[in-house]
């Protein structure tokens, strides 16, 4: 992990107006979001290990992705870029299961805070650089 000074650290924006604006530069609600935090990802590699993450607190409201209309606030963290090198094929050691299948195929990561080469940190400045004009101080 490599945390990123922004002038988004802080800031506190509407959730519905975030997402979309969010969603036109190749962000998405990351998967780990939950009613009272979440974060916006943005792969910068193809096969997807390299991500710019927008991490967000809720400060009004809930976090509902089903509902098109809210009026919850969030306040960003500090954004920061991430790697994980994962192994690739099956995991030998998961257990069959019925109802973890799904999430017992894949193998652990190999290193899941992995260092991040000086490009990718260079990559994602110009993505935030690109974000942070959005949301003017």
């Amino acid at each position: 992990m490599h945390a990123l000074p922004s002038t988004l650290t802080s800031q506190v924006q509407d959730y519905l107006n975030s997402k979309d604006a969010l969603t036109e530069q190749g962000f998405t609600l990351g998967g780990n979001w939950d009613y009272d935090h979440g974060s916006f990802d943005c792969a910068l590699d193809e096969a997807k290990k390299v991500w710019l993450r927008l991490p967000f607190d809720v400060t009004v409201g809930n976090l509902d992705i089903e509902s098109p209309e809210s009026d919850t606030k969030i306040q960003f963290g500090e954004p920061f870029v991430l790697k994980h090198v994962y192994n690739e094929g099956l995991d030998k050691e998961a257990q069959p299961r019925a109802v973890g299948a799904l999430m017992d195929q894949f193998s652990d990561p190999v290193d899941p805070d992995d260092e991040i080469e000086s490009n990718w940190i260079e990559q994602a400045k110009k993505k935030l650089s690109q974000v942070e004009s959005i949301y003017p101080n």
